[in-house]
């Protein structure tokens, strides 16, 4: 049999393992990123970040 005709199978626990290291990694950089533009001293972040959260409409005060 052809490899293009063979049935699409389940995902092997080791691909959904590394989905879920992926997706864990992703989380915990976003995290990192959001917590150290929120208490940026430089200004020019911290204001960055602020004006997005307006724009997205998302309370900040």
């Amino acid at each position: 049999m052809h490899p293009s005709t063979l049935p699409l199978t389940q995902p092997t626990t080791h691909a959904l393992r590394g989905v879920l290291l992926q997706l864990t990694a992703c989380c915990a950089l976003s995290l990192v990123v959001l917590y150290g533009v929120a208490f940026a001293e430089s200004p020019i972040a911290h204001n960055a970040a602020h004006d997005v959260r307006h724009v997205t409409v998302k309370p900040c005060h």
